[in-house]
């Protein structure tokens, strides 16, 4: 490139005078475009103190479940539905994307900055002793003027201003796109979380509804045994209140699950509403296996962190941005146009006006102020650095705590769904002695009153472990992938 210009400013040699001077203007101007430094600090990546491997890894492998695609991951065929209705009409993501395009269109201003500015004036007018040269004869008679030209300014980058300002915009846009892949995975796992609370909650209606059942077909039988006489009004009391206690259970589940549709369908950028959900239910979801990968990738993977890199190397860009205020900037300015006091002559092309010239402006004295936004910008970017070891940090920690709860969740629900098949047992033992007359009324309704509570607790250890791997997948900065063929 260096070469090209100089052959352009050599042969400018053998050219017009007048042309040659523009042509040496352009060289030169290209040469410093070129050749020039761009003062301020180039971008280095801040240094990242990266475990070996997560806290809470029972395996340690280089392969991440992250790098699934989300329909891969969450195989409910009604998940994966309400998944790409949110994706297409959710409000949050498509104003990330009207950011996206608007830093897109900062960055194409920012780049205009490395060329010529054109501009055309053009002006006719008549009048008697007007003032600033609008007339060509201001001595009592009337005059024309008719102008037409074409100016050009071009400011050359002697100290890279304009390339830090084109770093600069470029970072932000590389970071707001960034942010809508953040807004992306957030939204994935928010409809996950909320489609796999709707079915925690429809499972605790069961069970409410089951309780009630059979605290009822306990009431029907202690009923029959006080008309028998063999019972009394304790046993057909205790278990009408533990019958109505079940029962106001479901009215309130009913409102929660309501509301948790109401949510999910504002996720899916549609007015409140039923979710339909076909046969899926909360026994039927299949957490995956986790492998989370090495912690070295995640700077590479977390669109919040290659978020926060880009807001630092925008911020970095600007520190040179300031410094480059304190040396000269050279602008060359051109003129091509016609000017004549008659409409014959200016139409006839002869009154030609050209003019070229370059001017070097710089600061003396600005009582501080270059200083001072040099300062500001070196404190900016301090900030972003230590924002973004920050949210790796914060990274680190949101793997560690759903590496955790997920293996603690695993657990806990193996654990539960043992004691709730023997407390089944239980209830069927005792209702079998109670007939043959072998046990009391208490000992039915207190098996009955343990069995409930603790189906409802492996809900929620159900819950807890799909929960995790949501906010494992999330952490690790899975999901945004876009489907490229249809997933059936």
């Amino acid at each position: 490139m260096k070469k090209l210009i100089q052959s352009l400013m050599f042969n400018a040699l053998n050219l017009p005078k007048a042309r040659a001077v523009g042509l040496w203007a352009l060289g030169f101007g290209l040469w410093i475009l070129v050749g020039g430094c761009a003062v301020g600090p180039n971008y280095k990546r801040p240094p990242i103190n990266a475990p070996a491997a997560f806290r809470g890894e029972t395996t340690i492998s280089t392969n991440s479940f992250a790098s699934l695609p989300w329909w891969q991951v969450f195989q409910d065929d009604t998940l994966q539905i309400l998944i790409r209705t949110a994706l297409t009409n959710n409000y949050d993501l498509r104003i990330a994307v009207t950011r996206v395009e608007q830093a897109r269109a900062m960055a194409a201003e920012a780049r205009a900055g490395f060329f010529p500015q054109l501009d055309y004036a053009a002006n006719a007018s008549r009048g008697q002793n007007v003032g600033g040269g609008n007339t060509p004869s201001p001595t009592g008679t009337i005059g024309n003027v008719f102008a037409a030209d074409v100016n050009a300014s071009w400011e050359i980058d002697l100290w890279g201003r304009i390339r830090r300002l084109n770093e600069s915009a470029r970072a932000q846009f590389f970071a707001s796109e960034e942010a809508r892949r953040d807004v992306m995975i957030s939204l994935i796992g928010e409809v996950a979380q909320n489609y796999f609370q709707l079915l925690a909650l429809d499972r605790q209606l069961e069970i409410a509804r089951e309780s009630t059942n059979s605290f009822g077909e306990s009431l029907n039988i202690f009923n029959e045994r006080l008309q028998g006489g063999v019972a009394s009004k304790l046993e057909t009391s205790s278990a009408e209140a533990l019958m109505d206690a079940a029962a106001a259970t479901i009215p309130e589940l009913e409102q929660q699950i309501a509301l948790q549709e109401n949510q999910l369908s504002v996720l899916l950028g549609q007015n409140p509403g039923a979710i339909l959900r076909g046969n899926a239910s909360l026994e039927k979801q299949v957490p995956p296996e986790v492998p989370s990968g090495l912690p070295s990738e995640l700077l590479e993977r977390r669109p919040d962190i290659r978020e926060a890199e880009q807001q630092l190397r925008s911020a970095n860009a600007e520190v040179g941005v300031a410094k480059a205020n304190f040396f000269p900037q050279l602008n060359l300015t051109g003129l091509f146009g016609e000017v004549s006091p008659e409409l014959s002559a200016f139409t006839s092309g002869g009154d030609v006006a050209w003019g070229i010239a370059a001017g070097l402006t710089g600061p003396l004295f600005h009582g501080g102020q270059l200083r001072a936004q040099y300062a500001q910008a070196r404190a900016v970017r301090e900030q972003f650095a230590l924002q973004y070891q920050a949210s790796v940090l914060n990274a680190f920690q949101e793997i560690s705590d759903a590496l955790i709860s997920r293996e603690k969740s695993a657990s806990a629900r193996t654990e539960q769904g043992r004691a709730v098949e023997a407390y089944k047992i239980a209830v069927k033992i005792s209702m079998e002695r109670y007939r043959m007359g072998h046990a009391d009324y208490y000992e039915v309704l207190q098996e009955q009153q343990l069995l409930f509570p603790a189906e409802n607790s492996l809900v929620q250890f159900q819950l807890n472990q799909l929960l995790a791997v949501v906010q494992l997948y999330r952490a690790l900065g899975g999901g945004w992938e876009v489907e490229t063929t249809v997933v059936k």
